[in-house]
């Protein structure tokens, strides 16, 4: 009965993908937060927690599964340790690598009243294996449908777009590998992370001209972006690196004072917004 139910629910995806055209490029209700890996800040911390209802009203759900430390799904982390600083009560974990087990009413239980949720970093490729075509992906995207929050950091960042790079098993440097497929929560966008920290800066201009339809997003540590709709503003203390094919190709040119050379990429800081449909910065 549950292999069959599996079937449906990939079934549904399926038939949905191909019928539905977005009306937006982000969530059409709802909030991502996209984060870069490294320290998540106070502004970003704030940022979540207000999206996700303020501090009385929030009830966030930790998605643990991209990481190796099994003590994380027994409720030891980071995360529960910043969100009880701000006040927030109601906090739970989301942990299994059985996309089995992610397809069933009693696991995602705890999503059907969570106002926020955050993915942990780890290896994205996980994320993917758990939870694609799943009861689960689709209680995700309820929570944004009610008007929520998500929010991911490094590979929590990472499988919130279309297109995942960096999801070969065999390991993180390879851009293009036996993982490719996001989540889906912003579309026709591939995100990288740790992109000023680790010297990621030219990582995502080979992936975008052999997929030219995509936007490359590259996120540096402790810098965040937040969507709504077809707009996303810079939060944090870093840079978010922009990656489109007119660009790399030389038939456009990214703002002066952030991009002196011209190059296949510019950057975007604190504070600037950017049109995810025109693909330009708002002024």
């Amino acid at each position: 009965m549950k292999r069959i139910q599996f079937i449906l629910i990939s079934i549904l995806f399926s038939i949905q993908s191909n019928a539905q055209t977005p009306a937006t490029i982000g969530p059409e209700k709802g909030s991502l937060i996209i984060i870069g890996g490294g320290n998540v800040g106070p502004e970003i911390w704030s940022k979540f927690v207000e999206l996700a209802g303020g501090v009385t009203n929030a009830n966030i759900v930790i998605v643990t599964t991209a990481d190796d430390d099994s003590s994380i799904s027994r409720g030891a982390s980071v995360e529960k340790d910043a969100l009880l600083k701000l006040g927030v009560q109601q906090i739970s974990f989301l942990h299994t690598r059985d996309p089995k087990i992610a397809n069933t009413e009693d696991f995602i239980a705890p999503l059907k009243k969570a106002t926020g949720i955050w993915f942990r970093g780890g290896r994205q490729w996980k994320l993917a294996d758990a939870y694609l075509r799943t009861l689960t992906q689709k209680a995700f995207n309820e929570v944004l449908e009610r008007g929520g929050v998500i929010a991911g950091t490094s590979a929590g960042a990472t499988i919130q777009g279309s297109f995942m790079v960096r999801g070969d098993t065999k390991g993180n440097t390879i851009m293009i590998g036996d993982h490719t497929e996001g989540l889906d929560f912003i579309h026709h966008v591939t995100i990288d992370q740790h992109h000023l920290k680790r010297n990621r800066i030219f990582d995502l201009v080979d992936v975008i001209k052999s997929h030219p339809d995509l936007l490359g997003i590259g996120l540096d540590e402790s810098t965040a972006i937040v969507v709504q709709k077809d707009t996303f503003q810079v939060i944090g203390v870093s840079y978010v690196a922009i990656y489109d094919i007119d660009q790399i190709n030389g038939q456009s040119k990214g703002p002066r004072e952030l991009n002196s050379s011209s190059g296949p990429f510019y950057f975007l800081g604190r504070g600037q917004k950017f049109d995810l449909k025109l693909r330009k910065i708002t002024r």
